[in-house]
């Protein structure tokens, strides 16, 4: 009865203010995190794609104006400012698609879920968001 009682590791709650700069999150974690942005970006904006699906279809001249407020800007923002906040948008339905697939990935296959899966998999689904994006976004500043 003289053994030595191994310690058992003690988890606490992290403290907003004290602990959260040293805290290192896992990419599944920053990935789950940015997948519920990418959400509330997408519906706060919605009525901006909306707005903009109606304007390419509507007619010749409200695809002219659309196209022609991207290249010179909308009341105070500029033509740049403009093609940033598409390019947000566009970054939040990219994440949205391949986090919310990998999700899918993980719930129908859940023999799979590891520590190295998790990590491996939340590296591919911004890999393969950012680049889209990338290259989305050359098109949409007109660099190919």
């Amino acid at each position: 009865m003289n053994e030595v009682a191994k310690k058992r590791p003690e988890f606490r709650n992290i403290h907003l203010l004290n602990d959260v700069r040293g805290y290192r999150m896992p990419p599944a974690a920053i990935l789950s995190i940015l997948h519920r942005i990418s959400g509330v970006i997408m519906f706060v904006l919605l009525p901006f794609v909306l707005w903009m699906f109606d304007r390419s279809l509507a007619s010749p001249q409200s695809h002219a104006e659309l196209t022609s407020i991207f290249r010179e800007g909308l009341w105070i923002f500029p033509g740049f400012l403009v093609k940033l906040g598409a390019l947000v948008l566009i970054w939040a339905y990219l994440h949205h698609i391949c986090a919310g697939l990998r999700f899918l990935w993980l719930d129908i296959d859940h023999h799979a879920v590891n520590k190295q899966t998790g990590r491996s998999s939340a590296l591919a689904s911004f890999a393969i968001s950012l680049g889209l994006t990338v290259v989305l976004g050359a098109k949409l500043f007109g660099l190919y």
